[in-house]
């Protein structure tokens, strides 16, 4: 019997949710599924979705603790997007301010990848299809 069937979302807490949103909204474009905000924990609870396929969990928390967010670091390494052209995707994060590391090749896949951070410094990777 096979236990697990697929990933069903990933968990982010930002430090500053209006940003983060914007990032993850209009910048990634993630669809907003649903939005609640729970006044006993002073926290926003944000449900996106790719594709129509829920995705993230991006929490807001007061004064959340630092984690180390290299791609190197232990613990979760990175969350990966599959992309159609690396370069446009590049292209696209550039125009609008976002730096991304230079083009690098999969030695296994020979497809190209970079990466890029979030507002608070999560690494993302961008992977061609």
């Amino acid at each position: 019997m096979q236990l697990l069937k697929s990933i069903h979302h990933l968990a982010i807490i930002c430090t500053d949710y209006s940003r983060s949103k914007k990032f993850y909204t209009e910048i990634l474009g993630l669809e907003i599924i649903n939005e609640h905000y729970r006044e006993e924990r002073n926290s926003y609870k944000l449900d996106l979705a790719l594709n129509g396929h829920y995705l993230v969990e991006l929490f807001s928390f007061p004064n959340p603790p630092a984690r180390p967010s290299r791609p190197e670091a232990a613990g979760l390494r990175h969350i990966a997007f599959g992309v159609e052209n690396i370069e446009a995707a590049v292209n696209y994060f550039n125009i609008h301010r976002i730096e991304t590391e230079p083009v690098r090749v999969d030695e296994f896949t020979r497809k190209s990848f970079t990466f890029l951070k979030d507002p608070d410094g999560l690494p993302i990777e961008l992977y061609q299809l």
